[in-house]
């Protein structure tokens, strides 16, 4: 095998770990990349996925500066040596791959390259993408060394592992996707059940009031007052689910930020106040990232609908390599023990399962009168 910096059985293992801890196909796109350049002893590294149009739907790289990246410009197109591995489906191995016949000059701000090491990753008979390394990172008497059959052998092996790693992540991606729409079909007919009624509702109260005004202002009086509370229990469903329909910024904002913001608006929009903290919290996987969101946005909707709370505190901290997220109120809180009608009604066992989904966990404290805390701990990747 190679004798780069990561040679040996526990080097591979750790990078095959790494590819398999990920969920998210972008995550485990960058993981392979690194794992692989890392492994070989590469100056660069890059992997394209190909999209159905000659060009690629995604494309990572490793080894390249942000300023860098930005500066090459628009992703490759699929010609060249990488139209050779992705339709040939062939390993690619070259001392110095601007000689190669099939070299087509690369932008200006793109870095040289020399010597090449590029193959296909295989799904079956789909290729699923490309992943090549340049500019092996040793000594070059005349000739230079370039890559050796033992490193194409090691990176056939990443590639056969990151093929399973990267066709388990498109299937959980693909699986949210339909956890995602039955949702949002939930929550169309809960608009359809809770805040159509209401407002149907509202409309008749108001027209009965609208009849008694004359010959009964008491009644008419207190008919309004009706349509008070009605409205303002159809404005909270409706705030509930516009609230889980948004999207989260999550990529562009990061979960603190976005935390931060939801905690913002809802103190504004309730009268019970709303605070948010936390410390030390760095970037976590996206999907971990997101179930923390979720939880946080369940538990805030719980205090503030149902619990009749004065104020609710949300904190955010590191904890070990993961976080730890504690949503509290000072509501009127419920019995634990009663947890099969709690659960329903709180939306508890759709938390657990986000926590679990995961590799969290989800415990919740409360007694009636006492409030209740909500904590969800991840373990970050």
């Amino acid at each position: 095998m190679s004798h780069g910096p990561r040679s040996g059985l526990a080097a591979v293992s750790s990078a095959l770990l790494a590819m398999s801890r990920h969920l998210e196909v972008r995550d485990v796109l960058k993981t392979i990349v690194a794992s692989a350049r890392e492994l070989l002893g590469a100056q660069y590294a890059a992997l394209g996925v190909p999209d159905d149009h000659g060009g690629f739907a995604q494309f990572v790289v490793d080894g390249v500066s942000d300023e860098q990246w930005r500066a090459i410009g628009p992703l490759p197109r699929q010609h060249g040596i990488l139209a050779s591995m992705l339709h040939e489906a062939r390993a690619e191995r070259l001392a110095d791959v601007r000689e190669d016949p099939r070299f087509e000059g690369w932008p200006s701000a793109h870095p040289e390259m020399s010597d090449f090491l590029g193959l296909p990753i295989r799904d079956g008979d789909e290729v699923i993408g490309a992943l090549f390394l340049a500019n092996k990172d040793c000594p070059k008497p005349d000739g230079g060394c370039g890559f050796t059959e033992d490193d194409e052998e090691l990176l056939s092996i990443l590639a056969q592992h990151a093929a399973i790693a990267l066709t388990n992540a498109r299937l959980y991606e693909r699986s949210r996707e339909l956890t995602i729409a039955e949702e949002r079909s939930r929550l169309a007919h809960e608009l359809h059940d809770a805040v159509s009624q209401k407002l149907f509702s509202l409309r008749l109260t108001a027209q009965a009031a609208a009849a008694l005004v004359d010959r009964d202002p008491s009644r008419a009086k207190g008919e309004l007052q009706q349509v008070a509370a009605l409205a303002a229990e159809a404005t909270d469903e409706l705030r509930a689910a516009v609230v889980e329909l948004r999207p989260a910024a999550l990529d562009e904002d990061g979960l603190v930020a976005t935390l931060r913001t939801q905690v913002h608006v809802l103190d504004r929009a309730h009268t019970a106040h709303v605070t948010f903290r936390s410390h030390g919290v760095r970037a976590l996987p996206a999907a971990q990232e997101e179930a923390l969101l979720r939880v946080a946005q369940e538990a805030l909707h719980n205090a503030l609908r149902h619990a009749d709370a004065t104020r609710v505190d949300v904190t955010l901290d590191k904890h070990g390599q993961g976080a730890v997220l504690r949503v509290s109120d000072d509501g009127r809180g419920f019995d634990t023990r009663v947890v099969r009608r709690a659960g329903r009604h709180l939306g508890l066992v759709s938390m657990r399962d986000r926590a679990s989904g995961v590799g969290g966990a989800l415990t919740v404290e409360s007694a009636p009168g006492k409030g209740t805390v909500i904590e969800m701990e991840v373990p970050g990747g």
